[in-house]
């Protein structure tokens, strides 16, 4: 199993309306691809230097292949859907991390 974590700073003066096309738009839309068996986001509790406020999305996935398929055939078009809502508002980093085992 992977985790493909997608970790934004989103500036204060869109975070709500970010918060909900996350919720009702981006995130269902990212699982529709079926690539992923489901998705978390949380907010990461630190006071960021820069502002604004950061969280966390994990989706898992079943295999690397998948999340290859995912960047290939979707990820473009879902990035750039977030990049005309909120251009300059936001800053992301993305990881992925190998499950090595779960309790």
């Amino acid at each position: 199993m992977y985790i493909y974590n997608v970790t934004t700073n989103i500036e204060e003066s869109v975070h709500d309306e970010w918060l909900k096309w996350m919720n009702e738009t981006h995130i269902p839309d990212v699982l529709a691809t079926g690539k992923f068996t489901n998705a978390k986001m949380c907010e990461v509790l630190i006071e960021e230097d820069m502002g604004g406020l950061t969280y966390s999305v994990q989706f898992t996935t079943t295999n690397k292949e998948t999340l290859e398929r995912y960047y290939a055939e979707d990820a473009p078009r879902l990035r750039e859907d977030a990049g005309k809502l909120f251009a300059g508002k936001f800053v992301s980093f993305r990881t992925e991390l190998k499950i090595v085992s779960e309790h």
